[in-house]
């Protein structure tokens, strides 16, 4: 009985060998992507301990990729089992997908690590080209691995270089508004008119918000209601850009009305609101300081503060506003003084004094 089962097995195995051979490359395939995510796991473990962020960056980007190789490696396998001849040009373009997208995941950790690297060591850093860098490295990738794609799948790059130089002009003319937008992102690269976080405004097109994003055809301003705006960047070209992100200070500039009838305390008023100015903890005093008596109004006397506060930020500059008028109402009332608002005096000369208004006509 024995013997008959064992030479019933060897026959089937004899007329259907392919069943053995694909049992095994399958399993092999399966075990050699565990063993390499076991490996890469262990080396991610060993890796966090050192301070180094490209050998994080290296393990991360490879893990996908490798379990893709081998994948295409098994399957490569089984279709030489069943006479497939283009086994090995599978095995080639897979390598080169592979290493690529290996390449590109590693551009993208190494560029997130060294940002996050960055702001926890409190250290400066440039988003705009860490992000120009980052793309311009992923471009150049891509187009080294689709030139040596196209090489290994037997297609004549001379040719399609040729063909790209005699049809460029073509191209050039079809898609000059993709390429004038693609230059207006390397000038904002080059010249970094604004980075990402600023907040910027040009009154040419009516446009302010806080830049979002940087591309290479388009950049993304968030408005203040949370708008965003979707701007091509050959539109930075030929406009005005504002980037009030960039400021030294902030200037309080307040024209002030004071009632006629309190003339003879405007002088006093106006030294005393700049010896405030002048002691007050956040104005710069490097910067112009002037509180001077402007003109004589309608209504009032008025005299202007000009003065920089030593914050930039928005909201702490409304704070310190508020607090600058604040004492200088105090001040105003201080003297006796009042703000002036609006007013009309109307003087009757004094010949009109008892004099008789014309009586209307009477009818008989």
């Amino acid at each position: 009985m024995l013997e008959q089962t064992t030479d019933y097995i060897d026959q089937l195995l004899r007329g259907n060998w392919w069943i053995l051979h694909s049992f095994i490359i399958v399993f092999t395939t399966l075990l050699l992507d565990f063993i390499q995510k076991g490996v890469l796991k262990r080396l991610e473990k060993r890796f966090k301990k050192t301070d180094r962020i490209w050998d994080n960056s290296l393990v991360n980007s490879i893990r996908h990729p490798v379990t893709l190789f081998i994948w295409i490696l098994g399957i490569s396998l089984l279709m030489s089992l069943f006479g497939f001849e283009t086994d090995r040009e599978v095995r080639e373009v897979g390598a080169i997908i592979a290493i690529a997208w290996a390449l590109l995941r590693f551009v993208d950790q190494m560029a997130n690590n060294i940002v996050e690297h960055k702001v926890l060591e409190g250290k400066p850093l440039d988003r705009t080209t860490a992000d120009a860098i980052t793309q311009l490295l992923k471009i150049s990738v891509f187009i080294t691995a689709a030139l040596v794609l196209l090489q290994t799948l037997g297609v004549n790059i001379s040719a399609i270089l040729a063909f790209g130089g005699i049809g460029g002009i073509a191209v050039g003319f079809a898609a000059k508004d993709m390429l004038a937008n693609f230059f207006g992102g390397m000038m904002i690269y080059f010249d970094r008119p604004f980075a990402i976080g600023d907040w910027v405004r040009s009154p040419d097109r009516n446009i302010e918000g806080t830049v979002e994003k940087i591309g290479w055809r388009l950049t993304i301003i968030r408005t203040f209601d949370k708008r965003p705006i979707y701007v091509p960047n050959s539109l930075f070209s030929s406009v005005v850009v504002e980037n009030p992100s960039r400021m030294y200070n902030r200037r309080i500039f307040e024209t002030i009305g004071l009632r006629y009838s309190d003339m003879a305390v405007m002088p006093k008023i106006i030294q005393d609101v700049k010896i405030m100015l002048e002691s007050h903890p956040e104005i710069d005093q490097e910067q112009t300081l002037i509180v001077n008596f402007n003109s004589f109004g309608d209504s009032s006397l008025e005299f202007f503060v000009y003065t920089f506060t030593k914050t930039v930020n928005w909201i702490e500059f409304h704070k310190v506003k508020q607090d600058v008028l604040f004492k200088i109402s105090e001040i105003i009332a201080g003297h006796g003084a009042e703000v002036a608002f609006p007013t009309r005096t109307l003087h009757m000369p004094d010949l009109l004094e008892g004099a008789s208004l014309p009586q209307p006509p009477t009818t008989s």
